[in-house]
């Protein structure tokens, strides 16, 4: 059953037009509707059904920006915004499927493709086939470029060796944008990204970690031995890979931003119902002042996030710089969420603390917020070296 709506109607609800308004209740409702039975199911086999993605490609979320002329849905980078933040109310680990897919796999082709890139891929992408962006390695963490995955040249074609940790969506992806350096002496001047297809030889897909929380989302590493790639299949230009990287995850911390604002807003739902139908002392816990106080705090800082999101999103359609408010949201949205799920928690007493209730698995969810696409230090760093310069 859904919980009570208790989002605030001013200012961030004021922002949306019309149309984007009935957009993200849309996917909530389908949220609330098709993924909050099968919550708890997804979250023990860690594992989303098929037929459930198979509802989102219908849906029309898989690809929300790509041209209506390539099968997608040819609206705004503000609107995946949407979707990730409907999504992650019920359910944070589809709606990070969701935001890998829109905000950094699609988003890198939409803006790096080659036209033969574009027409080959964004159709898939939009109607059946997932996305799955991998830069990170064991060594490169924070340190993004430090990768040790070597492209060598092979006549027409690029061989691809190494090893990729962490990658979201690996388990389902049927394309991947795999980040490797062409010259290690070169550094970051090195870095290319190429377009890979599962199925590929010499590529594999690895072990899939048991994670704390976002569990139904795959997290998995990529085995590259000898993984010959066409020439064609670079993204961008040979040697210009950081810079794709770079762009494509300011785009996806907005993401993550979303995604923390809707996790957050779940777990202030559950909250004021809960708190509302408890009684001790001979009335309801949300009578006593200090639970009200909690819940109102809660509530605000929820707003200045989903406001920041907001904005940082605005900004990135209009073509205005956003570096900065990327990193903002991310940070303070992951804060935010923390604090909010842990709130939850707190209130719901004991049964916060078991799988039997919702809010221990929204806990458990918020605390990658503050760790993918950017860590809270990486954010504050960037933030600052921008404020200085």
């Amino acid at each position: 059953m859904a919980t009570q709506d208790t989002e605030l109607s001013h200012p961030a609800l004021t922002m949306l037009s019309e149309d984007e308004r009935l957009f993200r209740d849309s996917v909530y409702e389908f949220a609330d509707r098709e993924v909050r039975p099968l919550v708890r199911e997804m979250d023990e086999h860690a594992k989303i059904p098929k037929p459930l993605v198979d509802k989102l490609f219908a849906l029309g979320v898989m690809g929300i920006e790509i041209p209506e002329s390539l099968g997608g849905g040819g609206a705004s980078f503000f609107h995946a915004a949407l979707a990730v933040e409907a999504l992650s109310r019920v359910d944070p680990s589809i709606a990070v499927l969701v935001d890998v897919q829109n905000t950094l796999v699609i988003n890198a082709l939409l803006r790096w493709g080659t036209d033969d890139l574009t027409r080959r891929h964004l159709p898939r992408l939009a109607t059946s086939a997932i996305g799955a962006y991998a830069l990170s390695e064991a060594g490169s963490g924070s340190d993004a470029f430090a990768l040790a995955t070597r492209a060598t040249e092979r006549g027409e074609e690029w061989a691809l060796t190494g090893r990729k940790l962490w990658i979201t969506n690996a388990n389902e992806a049927d394309l991947f944008i795999i980040f490797a350096t062409v010259n290690p002496d070169a550094g970051y001047r090195g870095i290319t990204a190429f377009l890979v297809e599962r199925g590929t030889a010499g590529f594999t897909v690895g072990k899939k970690e048991d994670k704390l929380g976002i569990r139904a989302s795959s997290t998995c590493e990529l085995l590259l031995e000898d993984c010959r790639v066409p020439r064609a299949n670079v993204l961008g230009e040979t040697g210009k890979g950081y810079k794709v990287a770079i762009e494509t995850l300011n785009e996806g911390r907005i993401g993550i931003g979303a995604q923390m604002i809707g996790l957050a807003q779940g777990a202030l739902d559950h909250s004021i119902k809960y708190t509302r139908e408890r009684k001790q002392f001979g009335k309801a816990i949300a009578d006593f002042q200090a639970v009200q106080h909690q819940i109102a705090r809660a509530a605000t800082e929820l707003e200045a996030a989903r406001l920041m999101v907001y904005n940082a999103a605005r900004l990135r359609d209009a073509r205005q710089p956003f570096l900065t408010e990327a990193a903002m949201c991310k940070i303070f949205a992951s804060e935010v969420a923390e604090r909010v799920t842990s709130l939850a928690v707190n209130l719901y007493g004991g049964y916060g603390f078991v799988k039997d209730y919702p809010v221990e698995k929204l806990f458990r969810d918020a605390k990658i917020g503050q760790i993918y696409e950017g860590t809270s230090n990486l954010q504050l760093q960037t933030i600052a070296k921008q404020i200085l310069k």
